[in-house]
């Protein structure tokens, strides 16, 4: 493995987070790592657009996107806290996007990450069957090395409450 020059193999991680109890679990292992080698987070979040669905018009799609923004942030500020309590530089930031994937590429380009630590599961629902998971493609287009931890598969796309993942958000 090659380091960098200040001595740590990966200056800077990247932790796309989707808020299941998977990418919770790839923000653990990437705290580890940061703490280790004195790495910095950024934490990013993709909003999913939504041209082709049909919406009521008294709800437009830039109110669902204002809230789910205003909900990802509040979340982040839960976790930059809690891990500038534990010492650990860190960034995020929320996007809206298509492609998860291509905004999770653009991200490691534009951030300089060097490293990305993802999932194998998280709360995609039935789209991977279809289409392939986004753990899959940035196997293989991430253009960093990548940290993929293999997590149990959800039961279902429903949002449940997990107890350990309210330290984070």
């Amino acid at each position: 493995m090659s380091e960098t020059s200040s001595g740590s193999p990966h200056k800077k991680i990247l932790v796309p987070v989707d808020f299941s109890a998977s990418s919770h679990a790839a923000l653990d292992a990437a705290t580890e790592l940061a703490l280790r080698f004195g790495s910095e987070i950024y934490l990013l979040h993709v909003i999913p657009a939504f041209p082709n669905v049909s919406i009521p018009d008294s709800i437009t799609e830039a109110a669902i996107i204002d809230k789910a923004r205003e909900e990802a942030t509040s979340r982040f500020a839960t976790s930059e806290a809690a891990l500038a309590a534990k010492g650990v530089k860190v960034t995020s930031s929320v996007e809206v996007g298509n492609d998860v994937v291509g905004s999770i590429l653009e991200a490691i380009e534009r951030e300089h990450a060097d490293l990305l630590v993802i999932t194998t599961h998280g709360l995609s629902g039935w789209y991977p069957h279809v289409f392939g998971s986004n753990a899959e493609k940035l196997v293989r287009l991430a253009p960093c090395p990548l940290l993929l931890l293999r997590t149990p598969k959800p039961e279902s796309s429903a949002k449940v409450p997990f107890s350990r993942s309210m330290e984070w958000w």
